[in-house]
């Protein structure tokens, strides 16, 4: 049987938590970094045995995510969210299947909103690289949209499990107003005087956005959901631009 660290980031993930560590009970460790709770997220990480729990304040996902593969000790990583419920196929995999350290395991993401599964707008296309060997790969530095890489450099070669996680990333409107505040701000932080944005670059941007997302990616057979989360990845496109114009002209 593979021994293996599932390493999770937390701030105030009460919403799902018990049910993520639930799914991990099997897993020889699960490490949880958290940044700042204030919520019963730390009493409902305590109740499971598996569970080691680590503070740091927050220094972007990547970074994040490479400290909690240094402390983790076991060498196998499974980088997982704490709005992400694994399925009882995917533990089994990761459990048995001869893994090998050259390779990273990706996994399907089946993602949710309000209970409803969205196929549209690029969710129901979701796949995830996160299963890895921490002397062979870790995660980039990037503050946003980090990604596993080999360690010497490049990318690892992909091999796809057949088991899935459930990804409930928003409860409701609110939270898709609080990730774009948060993720517009990290996006600043990473590109600012590195990249250029004007008011119509952000125009451009989102409206592209909502079309592909809404229209090509076929966001409208979603209803609401599919409107809402178009609406939102198209904000978020406007918002990261503007605030990185208005950073670069400091």
């Amino acid at each position: 049987m593979n021994k293996i660290s599932a390493v999770i980031l937390v701030k105030d993930s009460e919403r799902l938590l018990e049910s993520v560590l639930k799914a991990l009970e099997r897993l020889d460790e699960v490490v949880v970094l958290d940044n700042g709770s204030v919520d019963r997220t730390l009493e409902i990480a305590r109740s499971f045995s598996n569970v080691s729990l680590h503070f740091h304040p927050f220094i972007g996902f990547g970074p994040m995510k490479r400290l909690g593969a240094k402390l983790a000790r076991n060498d196998w990583i499974l980088s997982i969210d704490s709005d992400e419920v694994a399925s009882k196929e995917l533990v089994d995999e990761l459990l048995n299947t001869p893994l090998d350290p050259q390779k990273g395991y990706s996994y399907d993401v089946h993602n949710y909103y309000q209970g409803r599964r969205i196929r549209g707008c690029g969710w129901g296309e979701d796949r995830f690289l996160g299963v890895y060997h921490k002397r062979v790969a870790d995660f980039d530095e990037s503050e946003v949209h980090e990604k596993v890489v080999k360690l010497e450099g490049g990318r690892l070669e992909e091999v796809k499990l057949r088991g899935y996680i459930s990804h409930h990333p928003f409860a409701g409107a609110r939270d898709f107003l609080q990730k774009i505040q948060s993720y517009s701000d990290l996006y600043v932080k990473q590109h600012q005087a590195r990249q250029s944005s004007s008011p119509l670059k952000a125009l451009g941007h989102s409206l592209w956005s909502f079309t592909r997302s809404y229209l090509l990616k076929r966001g409208f057979l979603d209803g609401y959901a599919g409107f809402l989360i178009s609406a939102y990845n198209a904000q978020s496109v406007f918002w990261k631009y503007i605030k990185l114009y208005e950073a670069n002209r400091v």
